[in-house]
């Protein structure tokens, strides 16, 4: 049994010892200490001030385009953002704490997070998996940003177009409470990915409270230009050149027939490569469309003409009006083959003058046609010279057109439709 002089001497000692952790708790004024007593209280919600609302300081945000989705008309971007706030609750007495900075865990400390307000998704990791903290309860940190934007490029002018895209840029907020973003500058770093070139960017403000990153886009218009616009002219100049094949033989229309195949084939092909439907539908599209009429008719007018150049006639049996010399009974008519009927003649004078009747009857009526067909293809070939000088002069009109609309035209965007007030 304790007797009473025990029972003291044991108080005395726990007494004692208690005092002495304490004071040794006292005395810890390591980095450490301090950071294990900081995230002992969990600060893990938003400071809280008298206004109800925080500032957030970005003193430089770094910028970079990682594609551009022409066909679904999306950026993806990736912003590189330090971050600066102020919570008076992480703050300590320096002459306590001898130092200015702390790291501390940024899963034991409140962060605030920044989205893309036109954004369709956005992710924003953590730079770091630690945060610098300064004495006076200045908090800075790193954080990344990537985001997939719906952006309503201008693609009228494709494979020459350029834009404007805005990547706005907020915090949560409601009228009283939130967040307040207060931007500094921004930097674009690696602007070349791609078809698509990002010019530059520069920071603005549509409101007090509406911040966003305008980003100035432009293709590269060297590879399109090579893989849809050159094969449609080198097509085009093929289809010209046809011109010197003859009508006879087939040869001409089997070439015409070829080039319209290959140019249908060439556009299923790349239909998953042209650019997508916008606000400004791309130009392009209808210049597709337009080669393509062409490259038919002047094969169907070439299928006319040398039918026309053949028999005279331009479809089916609708033939040429008959020529005067052979308009007689004395001879076949135009759209028929001359036939010598030889049939069994007995000896004697007045059967060879009636074969010689009718030898000379077939030559005749062989030379006529000779002469009616040489008539229908000199005909053919003045008709076919007019086509050719026509479909030069359209060529050239419309190419120069069409050039001339893609590079100056400007066709008007409204890029903030998503601030809907």
């Amino acid at each position: 049994m304790l007797t009473l002089c025990n029972l003291w001497e044991v108080v005395v000692t726990v007494t004692l010892l208690t005092a002495g952790c304490r004071r040794a708790d006292s005395l810890c004024t390591e980095r450490r200490c301090l950071a294990e007593k900081l995230v002992k209280q969990e600060f893990l919600t938003q400071p809280q001030s008298d206004n109800c609302t925080q500032k957030i300081f970005v003193p430089f945000i770094e910028y970079e385009t990682l594609s551009v989705d022409t066909k679904n008309l999306i950026l993806n971007s990736r912003l590189i953002a330090q971050i600066r706030w102020i919570d008076p609750d992480l703050s300590w007495d320096t002459s306590v704490y001898p130092f200015t900075e702390l790291v501390l865990p940024v899963n034991k400390v409140w962060t605030p997070v920044i989205k893309v307000t036109n954004g369709i998704s956005t992710t924003m990791l953590h730079g770091s998996s630690d945060l610098l903290v300064y004495s006076n309860g200045t908090i800075e940190h790193i954080v990344i940003i990537t985001a997939k934007i719906d952006c309503e490029v201008n693609l009228f002018n494709y494979p020459f177009a350029g834009d404007e895209c805005p990547v706005a840029i907020q915090a949560w907020a409601t009228d009283t409470c939130g967040m307040t973003l207060v931007l500094g500058q921004v930097r674009l770093v690696d602007g070349s990915h791609g078809d698509w070139e990002t010019i530059e960017v520069g920071l603005q403000k549509k409101r007090h409270d509406r911040n966003y990153i305008m980003v100035r886009l432009s293709t590269k218009y060297k590879n399109p230009f090579i893989t849809l616009l050159l094969p449609t002219i080198l097509i085009i100049v093929a289809d010209v050149v046809s011109f010197s094949l003859p009508f006879g033989g087939g040869e001409r229309n089997s070439f015409k027939v070829t080039l319209v195949l290959s140019f249908t084939m060439f556009l299923i092909i790349l239909n998953d490569l042209l650019p997508g439907d916008s606000q400004c539908s791309p130009i392009i599209r209808g210049h597709f469309c337009v080669c393509l009429i062409l490259l038919v008719l002047n094969m169907l007018l070439s299928m006319i003409l040398t039918r026309f150049a053949r028999d005279g006639s331009f479809i089916f049996s609708c033939g040429w009006k008959k020529s005067p010399e052979i308009s007689s009974g004395k001879t076949n008519q135009a759209d028929e083959e001359p036939k010598l009927d030889i049939t069994v003649i007995q000896p004697g004078a007045k059967d060879e003058e009636s074969l010689l009747r009718k030898v000379v009857l077939f030559l005749e009526a062989l030379n006529v046609k000779e002469l009616e067909n040489d008539r229908h293809l000199e005909l053919a070939n003045k008709v076919d010279k007019i086509v050719f000088w026509v479909y030069i002069v359209i060529i050239v009109v419309y190419f120069t057109t069409m050039f001339s609309i893609m590079l100056a035209y400007t066709c008007e965007i409204d890029h903030f439709s998503f601030w809907y007030d």
